[in-house]
């Protein structure tokens, strides 16, 4: 059984963050980025999503990083607030393992301890047998849509699932203040 350790991510670790994004844009589809950002550009991404208060972990097998999520506004426009959205990837020698259910659990118990009501999962090439797909149904997210041929990489047309976790009472009640805004 390999052990997983989740903690927030360092700036120590955008080195290997930047390699494990390198590979899913160079051989994935999961994202739609065509170029791989280099270091500067992660470095940059990884402080704006931190200093607004996002949680941004990594998961480590026997000290060396193999995957990292984190988590981002929906949408920035004040009504959007109360919705958060997930990034996951995970180490091509580490995917199978467990890795991004156990980033996947960590955000939601981070998000739903900020006070978010939805939790969406924005997933590139969707379909029922992806493994995003598949991870996200495991840990309770339901299908809300699906967005045909919006995205086109390695010469094929790719279509965008969208899925969604109720979270706090989801749209039941009304919310106090909204989440990191508050």
């Amino acid at each position: 059984m390999t052990s997983i350790h989740i903690r927030p991510a360092q700036p120590s670790d955008l080195p290997a963050i930047t390699a494990v994004y390198r590979d899913a844009v160079l051989h994935g589809t999961a994202t739609y980025e065509i170029e791989p950002p280099d270091i500067a550009e992660m470095t940059r991404r990884f402080h704006i999503i931190t200093s607004d208060g996002f949680p941004y972990c990594v998961a480590e097998i026997n000290g060396v990083v193999a995957g990292y999520a984190y988590a981002s506004y929906f949408r920035t426009r004040p009504a959007y607030w109360w919705s958060v959205e997930d990034s996951i990837y995970i180490a091509p020698e580490a995917k199978g393992k467990g890795i991004g259910k156990a980033l996947l659990q960590r955000l939601i118990i981070d998000c739903t301890a900020l006070g978010f009501r939805q939790f969406i999962a924005v997933i590139g090439d969707g379909h029922d047998a992806s493994a995003s797909v598949r991870l996200h149904t495991s840990c309770g997210f339901k299908h809300s849509g699906i967005i045909k041929g919006s995205g086109f990489k390695h010469g094929r047309w790719l279509d965008t699932v969208l899925m969604q976790l109720d979270m706090n009472g989801g749209t039941e009640t009304l919310p106090n203040t909204a989440p990191l805004k508050g």
